[in-house]
């Protein structure tokens, strides 16, 4: 502590709510009016305002749970399992379940989105006291989390490094947002195309039937096997990298990756075995509702994949337009309907190879191709260019926050 901190418990700098599911038996008690934050909700380890929650409560459920309602701009944090340290900031009023303690920071004394940034710093400690690093029988409950203690600055002190920190999140928000819009445009040419046939010259081609319905006539219905490898490449024993770049399922959401971790291979988990080229898909196979997968484009020479994913290599159809085809809604349906398991419903790689595919004539493929290949290409930068924003706001963060970078000269306007 120096003289311009002090250390408080976490219990001290406001009042801490654990959440509650409402009976699932009362559906009147969910709706679209209030989010209910769950921790799948928070995708990564990188997030403040949540875009959207999988379920939320109706005007019921807000009276029901009243007692555990959040305010705009509380700190929600995971404390069990192997997400604890996920963490969000409430966008507006809340509720979560009871895996995450949620902290109403008391503005008087404290800014939300410096204690936001404050928790961060003491995840490592606080996976420490709930049982292990990210191990899946951890747990923190109410208690042990305000018991914590932590060092805050005073409050002008606290505004300015919030005020540093989230311009690299404003930011890094602008670029997943523009990225989102370049995703949306490169699939609604796709829906155009493909699923409404209104293609360039569709005035000219009837419909014939197909085990799919109505196709344009030229068109086919055909196996995935045929037009792609899944699982082509794997790491050869006795040919293993020194190093790797390594992607694990819970590292990707929905169209992104979200970490990729550094190992010596000797170091690296068994399942990392999987390699992957530009423009391979690679896909979950374990619980494919979640829609875990991602498109990569050039990769690392050494980045290996977990065999947690199908990898799809395109031979005879263009990757952009694999990678619709394999990510809509049909397509999740195909593999939720065929994966098998009960606590961990998986697929297999022939689940993948004997998916129907709708193929167009090449020539319209590789016009769709040559359209949406900048849209891809811009993301991709816009992705990178996160990925440096993220790095130099994780070595700023805990020496902005122990006060080993000093910001009283910055000339930052700050709130009262």
């Amino acid at each position: 502590m120096t003289d311009r901190t002090r250390v408080v418990k976490i219990g001290e700098t406001g009042r801490v709510v654990t959440g509650k599911t409402p009976p699932t038996a009362r559906p009147e008690l969910f709706g679209d009016n209030f989010p209910f934050i769950t921790p799948t909700d928070i995708k990564t380890f990188d997030v403040r305002y949540l875009p959207s929650t999988e379920r939320g409560l109706s005007t019921k459920g807000y009276e029901y749970q009243q007692r555990y309602l959040l305010p705009r701009n509380a700190v929600c944090y995971v404390c069990i399992g192997s997400t604890i340290g996920k963490m969000c900031l409430t966008a507006r009023e809340s509720f979560t379940n009871q895996q995450l303690n949620s902290l109403i920071v008391d503005e008087r004394f404290l800014d939300p989105m410096y204690v936001f940034y404050l928790l961060r710093t003491v995840t490592p400690r606080i996976l420490a006291i709930s049982g292990g690093s990210g191990a899946g029988k951890a747990i923190l409950n109410k208690s042990s989390f305000e018991e914590i203690e932590v060092e805050v600055h005073p409050l002008a002190t606290q505004r300015k490094i919030a005020a540093v920190l989230s311009a690299y999140d404003d930011l890094i928000e602008n670029n997943a947002r523009r990225i989102a819009l370049l995703e949306e445009m490169a699939r609604l040419v796709y829906r155009e195309w493909f699923v409404r046939f209104r293609f360039p010259g569709h005035e000219l081609v009837r419909l014939v039937d197909s085990p799919l319905g109505e196709i344009p006539e030229g068109w086919e219905v055909t196996k995935l096997g045929q037009v792609a490898d899944v699982n082509a490449e794997t790491v050869k024993r006795g040919e293993e990298p020194e190093e790797i770049d390594y992607i694990d399922i819970t590292s990707v959401s929905t169209g992104q990756i979200n970490e990729i971790k550094h190992f010596a291979f000797d170091d690296a988990p068994g399942r990392a075995r999987r390699v992957v080229r530009h423009g391979g898909i690679i896909w979950s196979t374990v619980r494919p509702n979640r829609k875990s997968y991602c498109l990569i484009l050039n990769p690392s020479p050494n980045l290996i994949i977990s065999t947690g994913f199908a990898v799809i290599s395109a031979r005879q159809a263009p990757y952009t337009y694999l990678y619709h085809a394999l990510t809509t809604d049909e397509f999740v349906g195909y593999l939720t309907n065929h994966a098998t398991g009960s606590a961990y419903p998986a697929v297999l790689a022939s689940d993948f190879e004997n998916a129907d595919l709708l193929l167009p004539p090449r020539s319209l493929s590789e016009a769709f191709h040559g359209i949406v290949t900048n849209m891809f290409d811009q993301r991709e930068n816009l992705a990178r260019r996160n990925n440096i924003l993220r790095r130099t706001r994780d070595l700023l963060l805990p020496r902005l926050v122990s006060g080993a970078l000093d910001v009283a000269g910055l000339e930052i306007v700050v709130g009262d």
